[in-house]
């Protein structure tokens, strides 16, 4: 019993309806790629506080680097129907804007295989705006994450997607 949705096919169902993970035995190996970003908004004050690297945990940009490489690289763990996958290369960037309080994160994933990477790239980029706030909440318990998209991926049956109106980044 496979549902229709917006044109797709929901995979993750067996013929009664019970979830499992997709075999993609059969699948041919192709490069991937895919970047997600999520946004972190924050007092002014405290991102300022986080550039001079003076936060209370230390590091904040360093620290969510490296979060958001071990979370890319354990999204299988997390995610129940995801594979895992050999995940060839991860790249994390910030963008800021200390007068509105604004931290951007984009994650690079990329891999060669039968699957992957969105998903990647997608918790690599929450596990960094978890880990900001974890460092920035001693002082700025307001801050707020969201704004979770993916943003471009390549690769595999479906091809090319870039989000429209969405800026690409240089990296």
């Amino acid at each position: 019993m496979k549902e229709e949705m917006s044109g797709g096919i929901l995979t993750h169902l067996d013929e009664s309806g019970k979830a499992r993970m997709v075999d993609v035995t059969c699948k041919p190996d192709t490069p991937r790629e895919a970047q997600a970003r999520c946004r972190v908004q924050m007092a002014p004050q405290t991102l300022a506080m986080a550039e001079r690297g003076e936060g209370p945990k230390g590091d904040v940009f360093g620290v969510a680097r490296v979060a958001a490489v071990m979370a890319a690289k354990s999204t299988s763990s997390l995610i129940p129907m995801c594979h895992p996958i050999p995940i060839t290369g991860v790249d994390v960037a910030f963008r800021t804007d200390i007068a509105s309080g604004v931290i951007d994160i984009q994650v690079t994933v990329r891999t060669f295989g039968k699957t992957g990477a969105e998903m990647e790239a997608l918790t690599g980029a929450c596990v960094a705006a978890l880990t900001i706030y974890d460092m920035c909440k001693a002082v700025d318990r307001s801050m707020v994450i969201g704004d979770v998209r993916l943003v471009r991926k390549s690769g595999g049956k479906s091809g090319e997607f870039v989000r429209e109106g969405e800026e690409l980044w240089e990296e």
